[in-house]
This record gives C-alpha cells, structure tokens and sequence, in this order.
C-alpha cells in the first residue's frame, strides 16, 4: 500500500502539469472550408486515380511482353535483311 501511495504522490503531479501544461488553442490541420475540402478531395481522387491508371498500363505492358516471348518475335532471324 504504501507503495502505491508513493507512485500516487510522484505521478499525480506530473499527470496534472501535463494536463495544464498543453492545453492550448487548437490548430487546425484539415481546412473547414467546403471549396478547400472539395479540392483536397478532388485531388485525391484524381491522384489515386493516376496510380491506378499506371498499374494497369504496366500490366498491359507486361501482358505484351509475354506474348512476344511466346511467339519467339524478339529472337532475331537469321534470314530477315539487315538495315543499312
């Protein structure tokens, strides 16, 4: 018991400083203006849209790729005429 009164009397006023201590005046972070809201949110989705877009890109690309290597299009001929 006596313990845990000692902790008490060690604790409760750091607890009470901190708690005195930052209460200040809140800052907003997010904007409260709706025109602002509307363009961060517009602009997230366009963003997440874009990324979205380059993954599929990328995977057509990749799904191109393949089927050359199946076909045997990237291996050069032996036959084929040479640009001068």
């Amino acid at each position: 018991m006596k313990y845990f009164i000692r902790i008490l009397f060690i604790a409760l006023p750091i607890l009470v400083f901190n708690f005195f201590a930052f209460a200040e005046e809140k800052i907003p972070v997010f904007p409260v203006k709706p025109v602002d809201v509307y363009t961060i949110y517009t602009s997230l989705a366009i963003f997440w849209l874009a990324i979205i877009g380059l993954i599929v890109v990328i995977k057509i690309k990749l799904n191109e790729i393949e089927r050359i290597q199946k076909l045997g299009i990237d291996k050069d001929d032996k036959n084929s005429p040479l640009l001068k």
